[in-house]
């Protein structure tokens, strides 16, 4: 479908998602940007206030460093894919395979902003400190080849930038609804109707609740899709073919009882990456 991504989940549930478009993935940018130059400017005037000293200059260069180079790391990181200012434009960078946004794919992608994005403006605006020396020619090609990576998301079918080819990473749009209350309060406060196994609980691990917490925290997604995911995991566990179950509920208690499960497993030093792990590490809260 036109303007959408399509994600397959570990399960091999597919998944739309509304792809980002130029224009807010250009304000989320700008509105990082400013965030970016209003913390350097203040480092600087906390400098100039302090007496413009050596050290102090030393520290404000130090902090613009920083955070020209680990603030949409740091942000995309710790809030789930979300800088300020795409959370601002309701915009989230979400795995291509579908599985947890990691650490290393965040890096990846942000590292090559330096490329896309830094030495473009340096190349615009201080050409001489990109090419020392070099002629007009040398100057005219280098900015060519600069730009040519920050056009690329215009030039790609799925818009995407050179991180996103390199992390295997894509940026999409949420709709415009409210989240749900905390899911982890919200479920902790009702009664589970289906009760599992520690058997039942061991075939998944922490990579795995992460996909079915992102899936459950989505108020739109489809009954159907709910159900297809509920199938597989009861195939999975071996749930009996004769008790039916109303998809979301079981999803949800299912849910609160796998994490449960690895919370426990905490308290003996212990968690399971995917369910490979767990499967091979015995059921949660037990020591192998």
């Amino acid at each position: 479908m036109k303007g959408t991504c399509t994600i397959t989940t570990p399960e091999g549930i597919t998944l739309d998602f509304k792809r980002a478009n130029l224009g807010d993935r250009f304000s989320a940018f700008l509105i990082d940007m400013g965030l970016i130059v209003v913390i350097v400017l203040v480092a600087f005037l906390i400098a100039v206030t302090l007496g413009g000293s050596d050290l102090g200059v030393a520290l404000a260069l130090l902090v613009s460093f920083l955070v020209r180079t680990f603030y949409f790391t740091a942000f995309e990181w710790r809030r789930r894919g979300r800088t300020p200012g795409k959370a601002r434009m309701g915009l989230r960078v979400i795995d291509a395979r579908g599985g947890v946004l990691t650490p290393a794919a965040v890096v990846a992608r942000n590292l090559t902003r330096e490329l896309e994005t830094f030495l473009p403006l340096v190349a615009v605006f201080s050409p001489e400190m990109l090419v020392p020396g070099g002629t007009g020619v040398t100057r005219l090609l280098t900015l060519a080849w600069l730009i040519a990576f920050g056009l690329l998301p215009v030039l790609t079918r799925e818009r995407l930038r050179l991180g996103d080819l390199v992390a295997g990473t894509r940026v999409v749009a949420l709709p415009d609804v409210a989240l749900l209350p905390d899911l982890t309060a919200r479920l902790a406060e009702r009664q589970a109707t289906y009760a599992f196994a520690p058997a039942q609980l061991a075939h998944y691990g922490n990579k795995e609740l992460h996909v079915l917490e992102d899936v459950l925290r989505r108020p739109w997604i489809e009954p159907a899709t709910l159900r297809i995911i509920s199938e597989k995991i009861r195939k999975r566990i071996g749930w009996p073919d004769d008790q039916p179950v109303e998809p979301r509920r079981f999803l949800e208690d299912f849910y609160a009882a796998q994490r449960a499960g690895l919370e426990r497993g905490l308290l003996f030093g212990r968690r399971h990456a995917d369910k490979i792990e767990a499967r091979s590490a015995g059921t949660p809260g037990e020591r192998p």
